[in-house]
């Protein structure tokens, strides 16, 4: 029987619930039994209303021809209303409905003037009228048959051009509502239901992305209709903390929640005995949409977990991640930096695969990050034991990375995507428009998770499959309006979830004392890189990767002001050079030398070839120990300029200098990547 459920805004929504949802929940068995008979009982009314006024009509009339006339044409003009009205009905309803009435009145007419007992009339009446009463209350029975009765909500479907759709006993749970649905065979198909999807969700006064379907898989004809009349979303909700401080990073990262309220949550590691594969994730999402707020709340799920370690790379100095800087095992704030981090994943991948095979992982799993002290888990020939340090799983998160993108190519990740993940590494890329101009096809197509935020309409395509799209799913209906607001496509979420809407939490000013005590705990408590992932960072990197610092300070470079200034007043912010000048102190007298001239003088002695070879050697040497690994003929500019030596003769050098295993070629014109001398030699 079809129902109508009021939301907390008071709006109807037509739905057909199941029998059990009409009974009362009374324990007697005769109120069981009055519960069940109520609606089978206004036919049998009928029928003993019709009998009544045959009888009333025979004492008023039985002598006037007058009446006759006019019960004849009262019982024409009724049947032809009848017809009329159920133009809007099924054909067999109306037709029924026209039957019973014309009988109905014909009977009545003739009791009237012949009377209720007379000839046939009284026997017409004990078999028809019962007959009637009977065929009505089969076809409720009928309709409420999920598989060959007529929908309760006949007419809603109807309005979307869905008329011949049957929608089943609906599962009704808090703010969600889910009916099957059974297309027209033959009729109609899936793609239709989704099409209708803006229509239904007119009808029902909704937004778009409140009603949603999910085809069945094993049928074209059938799936899930999906109802979620109020937005829980509305509601800000601040992070106030990690879900699962120390747990592992193989357990699930809550990230928000969706609209029906249930958490929003997504799986990193693979897990074999779920059958879950490890997934790589795309941050999608226009400017203003929350991008910073759901970056933040995937970081602090991750670095709260024990066995884990994270590469950062952020071309905007960290303005977001500062108080989660300490707690980063690497982090690079764009250009040439993240170019090397780019080239040690590269060179991490078969060193970490090569391990996890050696000791029996086919992929990374929670016991890998452990000391290998199982013989099932060993690299010993003899089958003993080995005490191999853990390998932590590795996350490698590049924000930003149209930046990244731009300098080192469209397919700069190609290769890490598609095989960091049997490596126990997942891949992060956070951007506002993965378009095929900014990051390559292959690259999108090896990033299998997405948390895809408000955009322009046009790149819904670029964020979400088309199957979630034609699902209901519409994040170019936010644009920036709805911060947070995200759909969510990843291995270990039901599909049926996949056009859900959700939304992360937000972080304010108070979220950073607690950001700043998660970086101290992982300082303390957090996994540190093993040596086989620590060795082939080096290999590359050299200097540039010196790992987590063990006391959690923010490093030199970016502190302007002593450690005791800064926790005193602040101080201002002046060059380390400068911090022992007195700002009040007088300047210094003139002494000797001070009226010499600084130009046109002799330019001085130009090296020989072999001593400007020492010199060129001696530069890139410097630039290794200050952690510049990628340079150029301009990073030599000073430099040619103190040995009288031009620009040309340096990029001949950089090329020698890469024949010679000194230097490595980048994707990028004139860049060159400086191997570390210990893997050089």
């Amino acid at each position: 029987m079809a129902r109508k459920w009021n939301d907390q805004g008071g709006r109807a929504y037509p739905l057909a619930l199941s029998d059990d949802m009409n009974t009362a929940t009374g324990g007697s068995v005769r109120g069981y039994l009055l519960n069940r008979a109520k609606p089978h009982l206004p036919p049998w009314l009928a029928v003993g209303g019709a009998g009544l006024a045959g009888a009333l009509g025979n004492w008023r009339w039985s002598d006037s021809s007058a009446a006759g006339v006019g019960l004849t044409l009262a019982s024409v003009a009724l049947t032809g209303v009848t017809w009329w009205a159920g133009k809007a009905t099924s054909s067999q309803r109306r037709l029924h409905s026209a039957i019973t009435v014309a009988a109905g009145s014909a009977w009545v007419t003739a009791a009237c003037l012949a009377g209720p007992t007379a000839g046939p009339v009284d026997d017409l009446y004990l078999m028809g009228g019962p007959a009637l009463a009977l065929s009505w209350n089969v076809r409720m029975v009928m309709r409420r048959n999920d598989a060959t009765g007529e929908s309760g909500d006949k007419g809603l479907l109807e309005k979307v051009g869905l008329a011949r759709a049957q929608i089943g006993a609906a599962k009704v749970e808090p703010n969600r509502v889910t009916a099957p649905v059974a297309l027209a065979p033959g009729e109609q198909t899936n793609d239709d239901m989704s099409k209708a999807l803006g229509n239904l969700a007119s009808a029902l006064d909704l937004p778009t992305s409140a009603v949603r379907y999910t085809p069945d898989p094993d049928s074209n004809r059938r799936g899930d209709l999906v109802i979620v009349p109020e937005d829980m979303l509305a509601e800000t909700v601040e992070w106030e903390g990690p879900s699962n401080l120390g747990g592992s990073i193989a357990e699930p990262l809550l990230v928000g929640r969706y609209d029906d309220g249930a958490p929003l949550i997504v799986w990193l590691p693979g897990d074999p005995d779920a059958g879950r594969n490890s997934t790589h994730v795309l941050v999608a999402g226009g400017t203003g949409s929350g991008k910073g707020d759901t970056a933040l709340n995937l970081l602090t799920e991750v670095l709260s977990r024990r066995d884990v370690v994270v590469w950062f790379s952020d071309p905007k100095a960290f303005q977001d991640f500062a108080p989660l800087r300490p707690g980063l095992d690497w982090a690079a704030e764009g250009g040439a930096d993240t170019e090397v981090m780019v080239a040690a994943v590269q060179e991490v991948i078969p060193a970490r695969t090569r391990w996890l095979g050696a000791h029996g992982y086919r992929q990374w799993v929670p016991a890998a990050a452990q000391s290998q002290n199982d013989p099932e888990h060993s690299c010993r020939a003899d089958g003993r034991s080995c005490g191999c340090p853990g390998m932590p799983f590795l996350v490698t998160w590049f924000e930003e990375a149209a930046n990244t993108l731009r300098a080192l190519g469209d397919d700069a990740f190609t290769g890490i995507a598609q095989e960091a993940r049997s490596a126990g590494i997942s891949l992060i890329v956070s951007l506002q428009r993965p378009s095929y101009d900014q990051m390559s096809t292959s690259t999108r197509a090896s990033l299998p998770s997405v948390v895809a935020l408000g955009c322009d309409p046009r790149d819904e395509g670029f964020c979400l499959p088309d199957e979630v799209l034609a699902a209901g799913a519409h994040p170019g209906a936010w644009g920036n309006r709805r911060p947070g607001y995200c759909y969510v496509v990843s291995p270990g979420i039901p599909e049926d979830r996949y056009p859900s809407p959700g939304r992360t939490r937000r972080f304010t000013h108070r979220a950073v004392p607690v950001m700043e005590l998660l970086a101290t705990w992982v300082q303390r408590n957090g996994a540190t890189a093993d040596p086989v992932t620590a060795g082939a960072a080096l290999s590359v990197a050299g200097t540039a990767y010196t790992g987590r610092t063990p006391d959690g300070a923010q490093p030199a470079t970016l502190r302007a002001v002593t450690e005791e200034d800064d926790m005193h007043h602040g101080g201002l912010l002046v060059d380390p050079e400068d911090a022992g000048i007195h700002p009040e102190a007088d300047l210094p007298g003139a002494e000797d030398g001070d009226d010499a001239p600084i130009f046109g003088q002799e330019a001085g002695r130009k090296p020989t070839p072999e001593e400007a070879r020492e010199l060129f050697a001696a530069a890139l040497a410097e630039f290794e120990e200050d952690g510049q690994m990628v340079v150029g003929p301009k990073d030599f500019t000073d430099w040619c300029d103190r040995h009288s030596l031009s620009r040309p003769w340096v990029s001949a050098r950089l090329k020698e200098a890469a024949v010679e295993g000194r230097l490595q070629a980048t994707n990028t014109t004139g860049r060159w990547r400086i191997v570390p001398t210990m893997a050089a030699a």
